[in-house]
């Protein structure tokens, strides 16, 4: 039989393997008193301690509030180790399964701080969609590293799980390899610059832009798209702008940009610099994705889109996308280890091909309401479409479906190259 301080060697060595360290000291200080007492194994550990720290982002009650009576259960018989977990597992669930709820008085923590540096890539980040996956309809969309690592600080983001430490790397030899890059003339290509990193938010820094608007100049058989959540296109606007570029936003609801996507643009700033650079001549677009579940997102998405409707003609806009919460085990536990008070894990997570999603009917309904809040005439002339979903849930929220990636990418290019090529 095993010694108190057999147990206390172990669990010195077991902590640091589980999310132990990113508990408040308060609460380290509990759970390693309830597990010396109970001589909780490593997996018993770890489910606290996950607990513990999702209670801690949440802002909910500690894990030391909300631990059981051990008497009254001691009274009960034998497996107390077991029903105590058990009955705080049944409390952390019972939360996941309720909306979350964003209050507008809670302090905001500030955006993260990383460094900008110049550095020596060893060839040009041209590849795939890096969260394309077979299990969904993917638009077979191309992406061009242009920057390494945002600088924003949503709390869902996976690109900060791409990369180490806290700098923003910018590629010295940029302009000179997007130069000798040899792309087939007969092909059209659909490119975006805003998968490892935030499209404009740095500006023309490192003359990032004049290298990208120069690159769609020369080839205007690429469709070539900037994803952001900044306002900064002052650059931009002072350019002329090649038709084959689209603008686009990633748009949320008020509450979800205060309290999950730190340091961005307000949602009327972001607004607003998609109507600057129309009103310049350039088609924008709209990626509702990802759309978060919580007390009042049907009120809220529904006046984001009235306020697109109101702001936009249709025919200004080359797509509208829909898509919410993925995600893969490693972003989860990076999440938690940045100790960020955030919500976005607060949900009943369910197996999504081969990911972790809201389960299908959550899903569904908060697609078919955004696509149904549109006008008609948005639904006729805009292409929407539904970003790494899969295809099970075209049909109940569009009325059809794409038989294979190669149709969907065909459809979305000819709706793009429609509007590129209509005579302003």
């Amino acid at each position: 039989m095993s010694t108190q301080r057999d147990y206390s060697t172990k669990f010195e060595e077991i902590r640091v393997q589980t999310l132990f360290g990113e508990l408040p000291k308060s609460t380290q200080q509990f759970v390693s008193e309830i597990a010396q007492r109970h001589r909780f194994s490593f997996q018993e550990l770890r489910q606290i301690s996950e607990i513990g720290v999702d209670l801690n982002l949440w802002g909910s009650q500690p894990l030391e509030t909300i631990w059981p009576d051990e008497s009254q259960l001691t009274a009960q018989g034998k497996d107390l180790k077991k029903r105590l977990i058990n009955q705080v597992q049944q409390h952390w669930q019972t939360l996941k399964k309720k909306p979350n709820e964003y209050s507008k008085d809670k302090p905001i923590q500030p955006g993260i701080k990383i460094e900008p540096v110049a550095i020596t890539k060893g060839k040009l980040g041209l590849g795939h969609c890096p969260v394309a996956s077979p299990k969904t309809l993917c638009c077979n969309l191309m992406t061009l590293d242009a920057v390494d690592n945002c600088g924003y600080g949503c709390s869902y983001c996976s690109i900060q799980s791409f990369f180490d430490g806290k700098q923003i790397s910018f590629d010295q030899n940029f302009a000179e390899k997007l130069a000798r890059l040899e792309l087939d003339p007969d092909k059209t290509y659909h490119i975006g610059t805003g998968q490892s990193s935030d499209s404009l938010m740095w500006g023309n820094s490192h003359g990032i832009l004049d290298n990208l608007l120069q690159f769609a100049r020369s080839h205007p058989n690429v469709i070539l798209e900037f994803k952001t959540k900044s306002a900064n296109v002052s650059h931009l606007l002072k350019q002329d702008l090649p038709r084959n570029i689209l603008f686009t936003w990633s748009l949320s609801t008020p509450d979800i940009i205060l309290h999950e996507e730190r340091g961005t643009a307000s949602l009327e700033k972001r607004i607003n610099a998609a109507r600057s650079l129309a009103d310049h001549g350039a088609l924008v677009g709209f990626h509702f994705h990802p759309m978060v579940h919580y007390d009042n997102w049907r009120k809220d998405y529904t006046g984001v889109i009235h306020k697109l409707v109101d702001t936009f003609n249709p025919s200004e806009v080359a797509l509208v996308s829909l898509g919410t919460l993925t995600f893969i085990k490693p972003v989860i536990k990076e999440i938690r280890n940045r100790g960020i008070q955030t919500q976005i894990l607060k949900m009943s997570f369910t197996e999504a091909d081969g990911k972790l999603s809201y389960p299908d009917d959550i899903k569904q309904d908060m697609f078919k309401h955004a696509y149904q809040s549109f006008s008609s005439q948005w639904q006729q002339q805009v292409f929407f479409y539904l970003c790494m979903e899969n295809q099970r849930h075209w049909e109940p929220v569009f009325g059809f479906r794409y038989p294979s990636n190669e149709d969907f990418e065909l459809a979305m290019k000819s709706a793009y190259l429609s509007k590129i090529h209509k005579t302003v």
